[in-house]
């Protein structure tokens, strides 16, 4: 995954000099007579993310000036496919941290879904920067890109079989243990949920279950979500709400490529990652709107609406997580279209039970320049779900607070001493950025990842 990066400079390897616009002046001033002509001439202003091309004696692109900003990899994300090919090293000195965020900007920059075409342009190759935490940066490199690429992969060929294979594959490949229920093994196991979701399809729903780590340490347990594609069941999705379906199971993708990186690194954790894998579609054999729902927890859920689903084979793998008391339990979910309302589409909805759990993961998110929203869980919203036949119904009874009373539905299954963070998140990039191309993306990863070591790690991390 860091291919772009390599080992060693060549003797064509091209200098790159990262400028802060404030400093643009005094750094000039420090050159040759011929590099400031040609900034002057160029008109460069060192703003975040432009480039000046300086010719060498030659003719040939001698160096690179790019203007930073301060936010990380993401000043350096946008130079692989737009330098011209070649190989380049960073000429200056660094921070361990600052060349970090250089080569993961660098390699976050490289990818593309290939699946089923060729890349248009080969990125260019950086040379690992002195510094670098290579080991680190190739885990998350890694695990980002194992997430994008399954939240791209359409449905046809992502299915709940697909998930449980690359579950299996990332297991074997860190010696993980892996086991999966499927199909009416549900009912018998005690998933009734994930099995009513996802009865409805030629597809068998299953629950995937990876467990790595030494039984000494810490659990963590993460939950994703992972309905492959949902049609919205028997309440149909409008054409302009069912297009982008393919990517509802990005929660999945997103605790994959975290699980990637966590066991590439042996974050000292005793992991596990719980997918209840289904696809909700329409059938004669499809849940419907009304039904009652008994499920792992014993706690009975009338059905306002089978598009609201997401919750429901949540709650089943909430419930089986929670019973063994973790440290720390995370859940990711494509859940609501609310927090998207309310946050837009890159800031991902944060709900916790436990502020000091939750503030862990702001900071995170801050310290890496991948920001999180915290949303209360606000408690007098809970009458909002009553039902008149059952313990609790999936949907509110009112039109506002959408995301918040998602969370309160699940919350129902964590218990309280449990410390919970949920994530309502968009897994999608709706317009081309630097490093994040449009397409399907592993929103959090690294927050979370950087929230984790802080936390096991401590002062080590």
């Amino acid at each position: 995954m860091t291919r772009y990066l390599a080992a060693r400079p060549t003797a064509d390897t091209i200098p790159i000099h990262a400028v802060r616009r404030s400093q643009l002046k005094q750094f000039l001033d420090g050159q040759a007579k011929s590099t400031r002509a040609w900034a002057e001439s160029t008109d460069y202003k060192a703003r975040p993310g432009e480039v000046c091309l300086v010719p060498g004696r030659d003719g040939s692109l001698g160096r690179v000036l790019v203007g930073t900003s301060g936010k990380g990899c993401w000043d350096w994300a946008g130079l692989p496919l737009r330098l011209p090919k070649g190989r380049y090293r960073i000429d200056q000195e660094l921070s361990p941290n600052a060349a970090s965020d250089a080569a993961l900007g660098w390699a976050l920059g490289t990818y593309a879904f290939t699946r089923y075409r060729k890349p248009k342009k080969q990125p260019s190759t950086l040379v690992w920067p002195k510094g670098a935490d290579r080991r680190t940066i190739e885990a998350l490199v890694t695990g980002i890109f194992l997430g994008r690429d399954l939240i791209n992969t359409p449905a046809d060929d992502m299915g709940p079989a697909e998930i449980a294979a690359a579950a299996k594959d990332l297991a074997t490949r860190n010696r993980a243990k892996c086991t999966v229920i499927e199909g009416d093994k549900l009912l018998e196991k005690g998933y009734p949920a994930i099995h009513t979701v996802g009865r409805g399809s030629e597809r068998a729903p299953r629950l995937v279950d990876l467990r790595w780590g030494k039984t000494s340490d810490p659990k963590v347990t993460l939950v994703g979500k992972g309905v492959c594609f949902d049609s919205g069941g028997l309440n149909l999705k409008p054409t302009a709400a069912i297009t982008l379906m393919k990517k509802d199971m990005g929660g999945a993708a997103i605790v994959l490529g975290l699980a990637e990186s966590i066991m590439a690194t042996k974050l000292p954790v005793r992991l596990r990652v719980l997918i209840p894998a289904v696809e909700n579609s329409l059938s004669g054999n499809a849940y419907h709107p009304l039904d009652v729902i008994r499920t792992r927890k014993g706690i009975t859920v009338e059905v306002g609406n089978t598009d609201a689903e997401g919750r429901l084979v949540l709650c089943d793998a909430l419930a089986d997580a929670d019973a063994e008391h973790p440290d720390l339990l995370i859940d990711v979910s494509t859940l609501t279209g609310a927090a998207r309302v309310a946050l837009g589409t890159d800031l991902p909805a944060l709900f916790s039970n436990n502020d000091t759990a939750a503030d862990a993961l702001l900071a995170a998110g801050k310290d890496v320049h991948e920001p999180l929203w915290r949303l209360p869980l606000h408690r007098p919203y809970r009458t909002q779900l009553d039902s008149r036949v059952a313990d609790i119904g999936n949907v509110s009874n009112a039109p506002y607070g959408g995301a918040i009373t998602a969370a309160l539905f699940l919350a129902e299954f964590v218990g309280k001493s449990t410390p919970w963070i949920h994530i309502d998140t968009m897994a999608w990039n709706l317009e081309n950025k630097p490093g994040r191309p449009a397409g399907g993306e592993a929103m959090s990863v690294r927050a979370l990842y950087r929230m984790l070591c802080k936390r096991y790690l401590g002062d080590r991390a």
